[in-house]
This record gives C-alpha cells, structure tokens and sequence, in this order.
C-alpha cells in the first residue's frame, strides 16, 4: 500500500485532523542513510510531522523545513516537505542506538536529547521566510511539536507519531497524526476528545494491524462524525540535481575552483538527503571557473 495522507473535520468544524501512514517513506529513508533502530525511530517520527506539516501549507510553491536540534548523540535531524507532502531527510549522526525504555519503547528522547530547539521554517516565496523556534520539552518529537504549535503558532494541538521496527531493522508501520483544535469548541466535546486521545492505542500498532488512514480516523474519532475533506499520496523524494550542485560550486568562488581544478582535476560532492553523488570532471570545473568569474 502507498503512503498517503487525509485532512479531514468533524461536522461541527470544532477538529481538524491529518492523519498519514508513512511506512513505505521511513523505509526508504533507512535505506539511505543506513540508520540503527532508534535512529530511525527518531527519523521516522520527523518524517511523519513534516509530511503532515507540509500538507497544512496553502500554496503549491511552499516548503517547510523542521529541524531537530537537540543534545543527544544522533545530534541534529532536519526533514524538508513541499505542499504535497513529498519530504527528505538527513540526521547527524544515524549510527547511534539505545536500549528500549522501561515501558519497552525505543528511548527517542535519549537520542534526540532533551536539551535543544525545534525549529520550524515555511518559504512562502517571499524575501524572508516565516521562522519559528521552541525549547524541546522531551525529545520524543511528538510532544515537542504540540508544544510548538501552542507556543509558537498560539494553536491547541495533539501530536502522535509511530514508527514499528522489526528485528530485522526494517521498519514494520510508521505513520501519525497532527489533530488541532478549532475555536469555539465546547467543554464536553473538548472532554470527549481528550478521553479518546487517552485511551487510543498507539498508530504505529494501528497501522501495523492494516489500518488505513480513514480506518484510524473511525476507530479513534468515530464519536465525532468526521469528514475526509483530501487524500494525498506522498513520498520520500530528493529533488537535489546536477545543476543545483554546480550552483554550489560557484558559490564556493573562484579561487577554491581553481585549486580544486589545480590540485584534484576533478570534484564529487554528496547530496546529504539522499547520498546520490555528482561527479564533476575538469572540464567541467573549468566550465563553473568561467561562470564564477562573470
């Protein structure tokens, strides 16, 4: 099954949701960057938010950037997503693993730390782009981003992301959801809400069991005659080239060319997201040299 991503409301407009699994991304991304379990527990997580995230965008020419900065030995995560919730992915350090927790789940806030920001960065296509940045609370990814939405963007969230590895490493279900609350909402339903949040077993086993998107939404939230408003697929995709890495070798100006040209003849850069590298031979090189001077 393909990854995909619905929005939905429920028919009071009081809940909006995103709900994606994400099994088929995280994989990929495991693949890539060659990471240990809660290293890619972390990852997986951090796909999941931006892919959502990037849906909750208004205009095709959007992009969303969500770093993870914390102190713990994984070091920094940053995940891009565009308007359709394509996203990539790198981490600092993916060969990093912990026991599980006491409750047996992967200790995500061990890796990622408990000290640190996460960061949130929408390109509007305008001069500066919108930035906002909060401490992290746990870690554990999930809980930072609700606290992000509260403290940054002033709106009540409930974040819940998963991610299944198998002992084979391969990851089993990963997926999430970003629910937010709208105004207007009353306290009786506001405690329905929070009583079927507390007692819903986590998405990664939901997924794991064969739950769609829409089922999770039914079985969670079923007390809330929802919606489905869109249904997007979406993938782990790098839109890195050729020409935007030569456009990295301009920038480096034209005295390091000519000592790259000078000293290797020759020049292979790495895209960080998804490992594929460029090789540049010298007349290549002396092809960026002229641009660079102009």
């Amino acid at each position: 099954m393909k990854d995909y991503v619905i929005r939905a409301i429920d028919k009071n407009k009081n809940i909006r949701i995103f709900i994606s699994t994400t099994t088929n991304m995280v994989n990929k991304a495991r693949q890539i960057h060659n990471t240990y379990p809660t290293a890619t527990a972390a990852m997986g997580r951090l796909i999941t938010a931006a892919s959502i995230m990037g849906v909750m965008l208004k205009s095709k020419q959007d992009r969303l950037t969500l770093q993870i900065r914390g102190d713990g030995p994984i070091g920094t995560m940053v995940a891009v997503s565009d308007y359709n919730g394509n996203v990539k992915a790198l981490v600092g350090t993916p060969n990093v693993d912990l026991p599980p927790r006491e409750d047996g789940k992967f200790d995500v806030g061990g890796v990622v730390g408990k000290n640190g920001n996460v960061i949130v960065i929408k390109d509007y296509g305008l001069k500066k782009p919108y930035v906002g940045q909060v401490p992290l609370v746990t870690g554990e990814i999930a809980e930072d981003l609700a606290n992000y939405y509260v403290v940054s963007e002033q709106q009540p969230s409930a974040v819940a992301l998963g991610v299944l590895v198998g002992k084979d490493e391969i990851v089993k279900s990963a997926g999430g959801f970003i629910l937010q609350i709208l105004p207007n909402i009353e306290e009786n339903e506001l405690n329905k809400l929070e009583n079927c949040l507390n007692n819903m077993e986590s998405v990664s086993s939901l997924i794991n069991k064969g739950m769609t998107p829409e089922e999770m939404l039914d079985y969670i939230f079923g007390d809330f005659s929802m919606e489905v408003l869109e249904r997007k697929e979406i993938e782990f995709v790098c839109d890195c080239s050729k020409e935007k890495m030569t456009k990295a070798l301009i920038s480096i100006g034209k005295d390091e060319i000519k000592d790259i040209i000078e000293t290797d003849g020759m020049a292979e850069l790495t895209c960080h997201f998804c490992n594929k590298k460029y090789v540049f031979d010298k007349s290549d090189l002396q092809k960026i040299l002229e641009k660079a001077i102009k």
